[in-house]
């Protein structure tokens, strides 16, 4: 049974993470997939916002052309080098104005959006009839040949568009054409949170689902937990309630036997022993089944016949009576109320503080102390040992029907688990509480608080 459970969780714990990993998997395309169309829309919107560079500043076009123009003249005239070209087209004067320019348009036109950009010079590569070419510069985009722009890395940033312009150049009468290619890349800041907030249904819907599954799995867990629990508790009920009617059948057994001895009913002494030993086990018996049965109602079923009763003096005279019938254990009173006059069944909870009382000496109790006192409107009976305690672990459990701490297995009556459990049942029939206090190997207390 035990491996059939553990089996059942070991694959209820793999489906869990099977559809957990499905459903990340299916968040995390949905994910890519809005990143790609976001990209797109940028793409589109910032393409047709800065398609050419002459609809924002045609002057600092022609200036752009204008330097273009002097730095191939210088190149062919053999006055600068490749080196010096790039430094002049990267250095260029207007690069602070053109990056102003561009900024406030994409501020202006997409209010919505905070973009960070860069346009990098790819290629400036110089043609002279169209067959000789000579390649002043092509490199792949690197933030290092930034033209204009404020971001610092193209690391986070998605290409925008790719424009080729083209000058043409006239030197003593042989015509050049002067191709160069820039991109544009930008990064609009928070476009994170753009995409979560655009995907906030489905993460929602996605996180309910995942929550429902794991919430569906605890508390299927926890059915079966208690399930097997319970099946443990009437399996060790049921061996342990044969347990307690063997002894007394098999005396019962023993006992009929022998007065079937002709000897035995002659001998009026031994004839009447075994008839009171006969009377004992029978008494025992029905004292197992009033035990079962009575443990077997709640409190709001338990009849209770109240009276008025002074609550020092009856707790003596169970003190007393406690007392003669075990002899050899030391139990002592602690009274620090007097007079206290409460109203209670006297026999059922008699019944209740017997069986704390004799828990205790089931225990390994040897002193008892029976102690009262009234804290403002609440009258509390404790009942302190110096038993082998209770573990803080196992402590919860002891008013549960059945349960028994397994360190009582230390005599021969094991018991039915049903005595604590009687004695909450009775406590709260009264409208009071019950609470232990212990520490494994210092003994327990327990207290029971009624409203004066």
């Amino acid at each position: 049974m035990k491996q059939r459970i553990n089996l059942l969780i070991a694959f209820s714990v793999i489906a869990l993470i099977v559809l957990s990993t499905v459903q990340c998997y299916l968040v995390k395309t949905t994910y890519d997939y809005k990143v790609a169309q976001f990209h797109t829309e940028i793409k589109n919107e910032i393409g047709q916002i800065s398609n050419n560079y002459s609809d924002i500043d045609s002057v600092i076009v022609s200036k752009k052309e204008a330097l273009y123009k002097q730095l191939t003249e210088n190149y062919i005239q053999g006055k600068n080098t490749k080196a010096d070209i790039k430094k002049g087209v990267l250095e260029n004067a207007f690069r602070d104005a053109l990056t102003l320019k561009i900024q406030q348009k994409f501020e202006r036109e997409l209010p919505n959006l905070k973009i960070d950009f860069a346009i990098v010079l790819n290629k400036f590569i110089l043609y002279q009839n169209t067959k000789k070419t000579d390649t002043i510069f092509s490199e792949k985009p690197f933030i290092q040949n930034k033209l204009y722009g404020n971001l610092a890395s193209l690391n986070h940033a998605f290409l925008v568009r790719n424009y080729v312009g083209t000058t043409n150049v006239t030197y003593q009468n042989q015509e050049y054409k002067l191709l160069t290619e820039d991109s544009m890349y930008v990064s609009v800041i928070d476009w994170e949170m753009i995409i979560l907030k655009r995907m906030a249904f489905i993460l929602v819907l996605s996180l309910l689902s995942i929550s429902t599954l794991i919430t569906l799995f605890v508390i299927a867990l926890k059915a079966l937990i208690k399930q097997k629990k319970v099946s443990d508790i009437k399996t060790d009920f049921i061996n342990n309630i044969t347990h307690e009617l063997k002894t007394p059948l098999a005396t019962l057994s023993i006992s009929t036997k022998i007065l079937e001895q002709k000897d035995i009913r002659e001998n009026e002494e031994n004839f009447n022993a075994i008839i009171n030993t006969i009377s004992r086990q029978n008494n025992r018996l029905q004292h197992l089944i009033d035990q079962v049965m009575a443990n077997s109602l709640a409190e709001n079923e338990i009849e209770l016949q109240k009276e008025k009763i002074n609550t020092e003096a009856f707790l003596l005279s169970i003190v007393e009576d406690f007392r003669i019938a075990n002899p050899k254990i030391t139990i002592e009173t602690n009274f620090q109320s007097e007079k206290t006059i409460l109203v209670l069944d006297k026999f059922h909870l008699t019944t209740a503080i017997l069986n704390v009382l004799e828990n205790a000496v089931k225990y390994g109790s040897s002193n008892i102390c029976v102690k009262t006192k009234t804290i403002e409107n609440q009258f509390s009976v404790s009942i302190e040992d110096d038993g082998i305690g209770i573990s803080k672990n196992k402590q919860s459990l002891l008013f549960e029907k059945f349960y028994r701490v397994e360190q009582g297995n230390l005599h021969n009556t094991k018991g039915l688990g049903l005595g604590l459990y009687y004695v909450d049942q009775i406590i709260k029939a009264h409208q009071g509480s019950v609470a232990v206090i212990s520490e494994l190997g210092k003994g327990a207390e327990f207290t029971f608080m009624f409203k004066v």
